[in-house]
């Protein structure tokens, strides 16, 4: 198959399930471009929902679940059209829409470990009149892998440099950092949480999504008791590697730490920025010491507050953003998801068996064909 100059959208939602993103992009002979973005907003109820059973609030039964699945494939189709519309672009020039869904469980680990991504395919596909490559991560994990991080091949192409050690920093709702050698060595895992704690805690108190710049943690005195509890949870000194979500980080595991009643919400804010800045520092210190410079991206990354202490942190280290080197910080995992979706049509991994730890190279993902020309209506079939 020939697509040097083909079109590709990506669509995924991370663990702080703050949006959709969506990328339209351009793969050539070197680095892929971005043509067009769109962050699309979840239907607030929706959004609700799938926070709650993320970090195990409430069950569902079978028929909840399947229509929660196709209510989640809705809202990206949703994505995928507005993305279309907004860069003035036929759906029958996109090559396929690598869609990443919604995560509600990654457990990698056990007897039998799984992931679930939520979004029906077929949906999207249906909607969208595109191909739609979905469901990255079992592969890899049927493969004896994490199935996460998948980002860091794509960390490679577009920010390795030779003779440069670096780390990627990826702040969403879960950090991941990938480990860019200067040897072209790379490596990768979840440090832990990220935003997906910060922000759950500050819609409790705040009835705000999020933590703007972080002024609600920078309001608080971080609390050492609770932070040292925290850091000794299991998971932080486990080696890569390793992935974890919201089924492991949440308002559950938080209230489980005694100290927590004591303290005022600003200074729990303080202290769980501090958790997220103390875990990432461990990592990359521990695993990469010889790094010289971070570059963040995510959610995060406009979390002046976090960004600060990082960068004390891990001083001397530089820690600056990946605009600094032309790679949009907030579109870069759609656009991984743009990438695998190539990938898989042309047969090629996607995977890199040393970050997760599968025992070998695996094509991912399945393929979700469009209807044909002949159903002229498909656009407009479904919920919008």
């Amino acid at each position: 198959m020939n697509d040097a100059s083909a079109l590709y959208l990506g669509l995924i939602s991370g663990t702080s399930a703050d949006g959709i993103d969506a990328v339209l992009v351009r793969f050539g002979g070197g680095a892929p471009q971005l043509l067009a973005s769109h962050a699309h907003p979840w239907p607030s109820t929706l959004r609700d929902r799938v926070l709650a059973l993320a970090q195990g609030e409430g069950m569902l039964d079978v028929d909840a679940f399947g229509r929660l699945d196709v209510e989640i494939g809705h809202s990206f189709a949703d994505a995928a059209l507005q993305l279309l519309e907004q860069g003035s672009t036929a759906a029958h020039d996109v090559r396929a829409i690598g869609s990443h869904g919604q995560t509600l469980r990654h457990r990698p680990n056990g007897d039998y470990p799984f992931t679930l991504q939520l979004g029906d395919p077929s949906v999207i596909a249906e909607r969208c009149g595109i191909d739609v490559v979905a469901d990255f991560r079992r592969a890899d994990i049927a493969a004896g892998g994490q199935g996460a991080p998948l980002l860091p091949a794509l960390h490679a192409m577009l920010l390795g440099r030779t003779g440069v050690a670096r780390a990627v920093l990826n702040l969403g709702g879960i950090a991941n950092v990938t480990l860019l050698g200067g040897d072209g060595s790379v490596r990768g895992f979840d440090t832990g949480p990220a935003n997906g704690l910060l922000d759950a805690w500050c819609q409790r108190h705040c009835g705000e999504p999020f933590d703007r710049d972080g002024a609600f943690a920078a309001s608080g005195r971080i609390d050492q008791l609770l932070l040292d509890a925290m850091l000794a949870d299991a998971y932080f000194a486990l080696p890569p590697p390793k992935s974890t979500g919201r089924e492991h980080f949440h308002l559950g595991w938080l209230a489980s730490h005694a100290q927590l009643a004591s303290l005022s919400p600003a200074d729990v804010q303080a202290t769980l920025l501090e958790l997220t800045a103390r875990s990432v520092t461990a990592a990359i210190v521990q695993h990469a010491p010889a790094t010289k410079e971070i570059l963040a991206c995510g959610g995060g990354v406009h979390n002046g507050t976090l960004m600060r202490r990082l960068g004390e942190l891990l001083a001397p280290r530089v820690v600056v953003s990946t605009l600094r080197y032309g790679v949009d910080p907030d579109f870069l995992e759609a656009t991984a998801f743009a990438w695998l979706a190539r990938q898989r049509l042309l047969g090629l991994p996607g995977n890199l068996p040393a970050v997760t730890g599968a025992r070998g190279p695996r094509v991912l993902g399945a393929i979700y064909s469009a209807p044909g020309p002949e159903s002229p209506d498909r656009i407009l079939s479904g919920a919008s």
